[in-house]
């Protein structure tokens, strides 16, 4: 008899990854969410997925074999006091991978503050293309790739190991369920204000995850990031290997000048042993793919054949993605969030495109965002943009303009997204390139913008 797995929290990247995954695995899905919308809700429906708007508790009737919990769910749900009550059989999405999945799998884990949805997804396809056909979990759609998530054909499991909390009723961190043979750290900086009281606090976690990483394994460490050492001095077992840009490192590159990270030569033990020219931008994204090839080179791909792979690979949804060019203005959308985030995208941006106009707008939607922790980095984060919209909500809860203050006439501030849409269409010219940052849909800011240029037109 096929076993029943119900998912709460379906929608998201993370629980709808699941949800491929153990439908491919013969599994009977089914599941519930709050707000399900695409890429999620269109990749479930292919799948032939069932899946409930809202969390009530009628929807245990269809008595799964086990519920599947996603972070998003607390005490007081209905569905979830409803699943405890009756005694049902629960674990969470972390933990059914780790039983049904991983268990078999030499499991290559991307772990990081920032950059782990791209270079996961870069080294999921240096992987396909080497013909390993690996089983993957990203938290993004990634262009080479129709879905977020697959079971995989061969021996090698990729997935991007987030620090986040597991469940209501499991505090650790997401990827300690995941006994990685292979791991990537690519940074570490204070986020998620909303579990996390301090970095320390978060070291700790990526600490728990080297600590489940074998002897006979692989580190892949960011050799630029002083949190990241720390961590390590706290204990590490498993042999390691660095990457950095420019430094003293086991991998690094050197930047074809002009080229903007378009083209650069990859280093290892100072030799150069492949080259990558590619459509992607910025230094980070060169720093992503030194961790992807010394990762495919643990397994056996060798860094030449990793670069090709590279020179085909099309990035992530929501990644620096182009969502339209009307009247000779290009609107992007991006996943940026975090103020470090926010700077090497501009960062990246700027390289491209030289000295003409950038346009930013950002929305403070993330849980830390939301509270102010990061306000003080705020202004500095956009100082490489010629002009900053900020959605500022009366709900915010804390005081935006004041932390904006410092880029002075360069800032400018919108209630709702149709004041912004207003706001943008009326400042904007041929030749500006308007960058959209947010984690979330923004209000479907992007198409209403670029419907007004094409008006304006």
């Amino acid at each position: 008899m096929t076993m029943h797995v119900h998912i709460l929290g379906i929608g998201g990247t993370f629980m709808g990854g699941v949800a491929a995954i153990a439908k491919a695995g013969g599994f009977r899905v089914t599941g519930a969410d709050l707000n399900v919308y695409p890429p999620m809700s269109t990749q479930l429906q292919e799948l032939g997925i069932e899946f409930f708007q809202g969390y009530g508790a009628e929807q245990l009737d269809l008595r799964p074999d086990i519920v599947v919990v996603g972070n998003a769910l607390s005490r007081g749900s209905p569905v979830v006091e409803a699943m405890l009550d009756r005694g049902m059989a629960y674990t969470s999405g972390p933990q059914w991978l780790a039983e049904q999945v991983l268990r078999d799998k030499h499991v290559i884990a991307v772990a990081g503050t920032h950059g782990k949805t791209t270079t996961t997804a870069m080294l999921t396809w240096i992987l396909e293309d080497a013909g390993l056909a690996p089983g993957f979990l990203v938290g993004g759609v990634p262009s080479n790739f129709d879905s977020t998530a697959r079971l995989g054909k061969g021996r090698f499991f990729v997935i991007e190991a987030d620090e986040y909390d597991t469940a209501f009723f499991d505090k650790r961190a997401k990827f300690v369920h995941y006994r990685p043979r292979t791991a990537i750290l690519n940074n570490l900086e204070f986020d998620h204000a909303d579990i996390y009281p301090d970095v320390a606090a978060i070291r700790r976690q990526f600490n728990q995850l080297l600590r489940t990483v074998p002897a006979a394994g692989r580190l892949i460490v960011n050799g630029e990031d002083p949190e990241l050492a720390a961590t390590l001095s706290l204990g590490c077992w498993t042999p390691r290997e660095t990457f950095a840009v420019a430094r003293d490192a086991d991998w690094s590159a050197l930047i074809a000048p002009g080229s903007a990270a378009g083209r650069f030569a990859v280093l290892h033990q100072g030799k150069t042993v492949a080259e990558v020219s590619w459509p992607l931008m910025g230094e980070h994204n060169v720093m992503n793919a030194l961790a992807a090839i010394a990762a495919a080179g643990h397994v056996g791909v060798h860094p030449a054949r990793a670069a090709q792979a590279l020179s085909a690979f099309r990035g992530v949804k929501r990644r620096m993605e182009i969502r339209g060019v009307v009247d000779g203005v290009t609107v992007y959308d991006d996943f940026a969030h975090h103020p470090t985030a926010v700077a090497t995208t501009l960062g990246g941006l700027r390289e491209r495109v030289a000295g003409a106009r950038i346009i930013a707008v950002f929305e403070a939607r993330s849980n830390t965002m939301k509270l102010g922790v990061h306000s003080e980095q705020i202004a500095p984060a956009f100082a490489l943009a010629d002009h900053t919209w900020f959605l500022n909500p009366p709900d915010l809860g804390w005081d935006l303009p004041s932390a904006a203050a410092p880029l002075g006439a360069r800032a400018s501030f919108a209630a709702s997204v149709d004041a912004l849409v207003k706001g943008l269409a009326d400042d904007s010219r041929a030749g500006d390139h308007i960058l959209v940052m947010s984690n979330g849909g923004f209000g479907g800011l992007h198409d209403k913008l670029l419907t007004a240029l094409r008006a304006r037109k």
